[in-house]
Order: structure tokens, then sequence, then C-alpha cells
């Protein structure tokens, strides 16, 4: 194995890639079914089937439009690759050319023709290109787990639960008396740490007749 093969195969790839990608924004396998519907409906009118020693003529006197018709389909067929907004109009015209083809060019190719052309033209008139993805923002500005934008999550702030704790365990701003250093602090304290209303679980008494 040389050493260039990889090389090799990794720009094989990427020239996959790009033709793939350039293959999905435009309607491709409807241009390319258009365009090979156009070669036998030109092609049989101007074609001698040869059985043993006996030639057999397939023109018909209408040859030159059967002509007209396969370069017709197949200009159309390359259109759609490279102008893709004429995708309406490029199909609806490969149907009717299809069509015609019927009674001009010996049943549309013997309706090979006639069924890749009209199978192309309304893959062409179906085609919609597609939408690029786009990220799903939360609309009131939270993320995942209710956590505030901009927060780290699982840190705990004041007067929110963190997650998993119950209400009673957040902490909430309690007046203290006093100054530090001549401007007023105030301190956080855990909901029930004074609750006596509940029963206690460690003795079962009341709180508040515990309490008095």
């Amino acid at each position: 194995m040389s050493a260039e093969t990889p090389a090799a195969a990794g720009q094989f790839t990427r020239r996959r890639l790009q033709f793939r990608a350039w293959r999905g924004g435009r309607p491709f396998w409807a241009g390319l079914f258009i365009a090979l519907g156009g070669i036998p409906i030109a092609y049989f009118p101007y074609a001698n089937l040869q059985i043993g020693h006996l030639t057999l003529a397939m023109a018909t006197t209408a040859g030159s439009g059967s002509l007209i018709i396969g370069v017709l389909l197949v200009v159309l067929g390359i259109s759609l690759w490279f102008q893709k907004h004429v995708r309406v109009f490029a199909g609806v015209a490969a149907i009717l050319l299809a069509l015609v083809s019927i009674p001009v060019s010996n049943l549309g190719g013997f309706l090979i023709g006639f069924l890749l052309a009209l199978v192309g033209g309304a893959m062409a008139v179906s085609w919609v290109p597609g939408e690029p993805p786009q990220d799903e923002r939360p609309v009131d500005g939270r993320s995942t787990g209710d956590t505030p934008e901009g927060a780290v999550p699982g840190t705990a702030l004041p007067g929110i639960p963190a997650q998993g704790a119950t209400a009673s365990d957040a902490a909430v701003p309690r007046p203290r008396e006093g100054t530090e250093d001549g401007s007023p602090t105030q301190t956080y304290e855990a909901l029930g740490a004074n609750d006596l209303s509940g029963t206690s679980p460690a003795n079962g008494a009341n709180g508040r007749h515990s309490a008095g």
C-alpha cells in the first residue's frame, strides 16, 4: 500500500461530501430523470433495429419533432441543476413534452422516455428547498432545570432552593439589629428553622407546646 493512499481516500471523501451538499440544495434527481427521458425519445426515431439480415427502420414522419422534444428535455433537466428557481416551469414543461411525445415519437420512446420525463417533471414541481436548522432557545430565558440564565447549575442562590431541596431549606433575609463598619447588615436564615407549629420527628411532641 502506497503512502498516498490515505490522502487520496481523504480527498475522495471530501469530494463526495461536497457533491452530496451540492446535490441536496437542488432538484438533482428530477433533473436527472428528465434528461434521461429525453434520450430515448430523441434516439429511437433515428435508430435501426437489426434482426439477422433484416433491418427494421423505426423512423417516423415526425423525426425532427422527436429530436426537438428530446433535446428540450435534456436542456430542462440540466437547467434544474443550475437554475433551481425555474423548477416549476421546467417541471410543467417536461410533463407537457412527455405527453406530446406519445403520438410523435414512437409512444414516447416506447414508454421509457415518457415515464422518465413524467416522473421527473412531477418531482421538479413538488421539490422545495429545505430550511436550515435553527437552535431553539427557551422563551422565559431559563435553561434546563429551571436554573436562571448565567448561573451555574447546582449553585445555591439566596431565596432560591437548590435542585432537590424543599422550600423549607431555602434561605431568606432577616433583618439584624446593629451595624458593622457603619453599614447595615442582614443575615440569611433557613425557612422553618424557628417554625414551632409543626411536630418534631425526633420526639413526636408539638413544637409550640415544647417552646411554651
